[in-house]
């Protein structure tokens, strides 16, 4: 191969690695939505030292109604925790979690229901949570939702009509 002939092979590598590093350059300097924790559903997530609260959410009826917390808490301790959960207008209630165990709000038989949500379906409330018998507490914002979803309807604390939207009565043209 002469000298020409080299200098063209050389200068055709140089652009394919050229073009390369641009086309796969941007996913390098992008960052990966993977490597970012999320709440991936409906409710949030905190964590408050050994607890962890997992996709936790308030399902009521409506603003200043009874609102029941579901959702996931583990306990990563080596002792029972009973987290306590502040509410609106005074309203409190509490979850035990045995020792490296995890309580379903969801499907427990004893259900964590604040006596007033503050808040309408679809905005976020205010809540604070503790650890009893330690100092640590945390204020954390969690989404307030009505029963416009079936799957929340079974949550509605009992007694709750849910306040889903209704058609308005179509009116009909007489001629």
């Amino acid at each position: 191969m002469n000298r020409a002939g080299r200098g063209k092979l050389v200068l055709a590598t140089a652009a394919l690695g050229v073009s390369l590093l641009t086309v796969t350059g941007c996913g390098y300097i992008t960052p990966q939505q993977t490597t970012h924790e999320y709440a991936a559903s409906d409710g949030i997530r905190a964590d408050l030292g050994p607890l962890k609260l997992r996709n936790f959410m308030i399902i009521s009826a409506g603003q200043d109604k009874p609102g029941r917390v579901i959702g996931a808490v583990y306990n990563s301790s080596s002792k029972d925790v009973k987290l306590t959960i502040k509410g609106a207008a005074g309203s409190q209630t509490q979850v035990t979690v045995k020792q490296n165990s995890y309580t379903l709000l969801n499907d427990s038989t004893d259900e964590a229901i604040l006596s007033s949500t503050g808040g309408i379906p679809g905005s976020l409330v205010k809540v604070n949570i503790a650890e009893d018998g330690t100092n640590l507490a945390k204020a954390i914002e969690v989404p307030v939702l009505n029963a416009t979803l079936k799957e929340y309807k079974e949550y509605l604390p009992s007694g709750e009509p849910s306040e889903t939207a209704t058609p308005a009565p179509s009116s009909t043209a007489t001629h």
